[in-house]
């Protein structure tokens, strides 16, 4: 395997690989290290059926089914279809997924650790992922706000505090009233230690954290917008575009990410799926 820098300070390119081949301990040991070192890492131009997606990707850990489950795999529940396509005038996947800044799964007491994508489709224009790197921009705040973070609670719930308009593009994918009983108010530090590299990460500032425990909504919300504008700053910014068969790996402890929207009309599809951690991580 060999890998090559994408963006200023993270993400990676790994090539001499083939994902369709089963992969020894010791070969998915580096993988797995370049993807906790990168944050990114994209292996480009893979050939990979349903089940062999869903076996690498289990090598990371345990897939969660997303809760639009309307989009799920026909035959494999732990994808989720990302598509624009129309079949028989019905939808074959989720369109829009996330077109602004959030962590996934964020609204789950279980935190999410990897998100994979395998891009099946690739339009003629957009459908790049923005990513954007939470521990540079930890590192980089004032001493007097990482003190201020500490012991701070993000009170997160499924939706984009920044557009809670349906109908919206930009608006979070709407769930039916079924969807929404199985999801609860939950709680994760604004400050976040990573359960692997033990470093000190921005979680979830922007997307899903519609407060912070124990401060009034209007203070809360003010800080949490703040650190937003921080966190998605151009210096903490990567921009990767997609090609037919590439896979994508990032880390969801320590990356904002965001799609960019396309024309409905320019075919787009990819599956996605996304590993929990085992534990979680103060």
């Amino acid at each position: 395997m060999h890998l090559k820098r994408l963006g200023r300070g993270f993400a990676l390119e790994a090539s001499g690989v083939d994902l369709a081949r089963p992969l020894s301990d010791r070969a998915f040991g580096e993988i797995e290290k370049a993807f906790f070192a990168g944050q990114v890492l994209v292996f480009r131009g893979q050939k990979l059926t349903a089940p062999q997606f869903l076996d690498f990707a289990r090598r990371f850990g345990p897939p969660e089914p997303h809760v639009i489950d309307q989009f799920h795999h026909p035959e494999y529940a732990d994808i989720l279809i990302l598509s624009n396509m129309m079949r028989d005038g019905r939808p074959t996947g989720l369109a829009d997924a996330g077109s602004y800044f959030h962590t996934d799964y964020s609204y789950l007491e279980m935190p999410a650790r990897a998100t994979l994508l395998h891009s099946i489709q690739v339009p003629r224009a957009g459908g790049d992922t923005l990513f954007a790197n939470q521990y540079a921009a930890y590192d980089d705040l004032p001493d007097t706000m990482k003190k201020r973070l500490e012991g701070l609670v993000g009170l997160h719930h499924y939706g984009n505090r920044d557009d809670l308009d349906e109908r919206s593009r930009t608006a979070a994918s709407v769930l039916t009233e079924e969807q929404q009983r199985k999801l609860h108010w939950v709680r994760h530090p604004l400050a976040r230690r990573h359960p692997v590299t033990g470093r000190t990460a921005l979680y979830a500032v922007s997307g899903s954290s519609f407060g912070i425990e124990g401060m009034l909504e209007a203070e809360a919300r003010a800080l949490l917008d703040e650190l937003k504008r921080h966190a998605t700053l151009d210096k903490y910014r990567y921009r990767l575009t997609y090609g037919v068969g590439d896979v994508v790996i990032w880390d969801n402890a320590s990356l904002l990410h965001s799609a960019t929207l396309t024309d409905p009309g320019d075919a787009r599809t990819l599956w996605r799926i996304t590993i929990m951690e085992t534990r979680r991580q103060s």
